[in-house]
């Protein structure tokens, strides 16, 4: 298979995985960076750390690389207007929706379903995206948010669905 159509088929393959939508976000030099991703996973529970992948020409890139923090913001169905805000702003104005805190120095949104500010503990450059291992320093969850969730470049409403397979 050439190239070509491998990057095709990998595509596609990614744009009919249902992800969860997470605003990472940063500070550096006093300034807040935030992009919009679904490139999130757990990755151990000793210690409790995650890992994001972050393409490297966005505008969030460099600051990560220089930060000894970041946070992971999991949007809930109802943070859509601040996914939508990340998406279509640049800089600070992504802040402008949605009410944001601060903890340990990182721009928190007080109304996600879940946070995790982490230490940035190693990151590792492959192709067009840094890998950031992020050591959990505080964590918090709300059970009763619903979350974002993407598929196939749309948000889907996943609240609906089953809470078992019947048999």
């Amino acid at each position: 298979m050439d190239k070509e159509t491998i990057l095709k088929e990998f595509q596609d393959t990614m744009r009919h995985i249902a992800a969860a939508v997470y605003a990472i976000t940063t500070v550096h030099d006093g300034e807040r960076f935030g992009i919009v991703a679904t490139a999130f996973s757990s990755l151990s529970f000793d210690p409790p750390s995650i890992l994001i992948c972050v393409n490297q020409d966005t505008s969030i890139h460099q600051p990560l690389m220089q930060a000894e923090r970041f946070c992971v913001n999991v949007l809930g169905a109802g943070n859509r207007d601040v996914a939508d805000c990340f998406m279509k702003t640049k800089g600070d104005e992504r802040f402008g929706v949605g009410e944001w805190t601060e903890e340990f120095g990182m721009p928190v949104l007080a109304s996600a379903q879940s946070t995790l500010i982490c230490r940035t503990a190693d990151r590792h450059r492959f192709g067009t995206h840094t890998v950031f291992i992020g050591e959990i320093i505080n964590a918090n969850h709300r059970d009763n948010a619903k979350p974002l969730t993407y598929y196939d470049r749309r948000y889907i409403d996943i609240s609906q669905a089953p809470d078992q397979v019947s048999s």
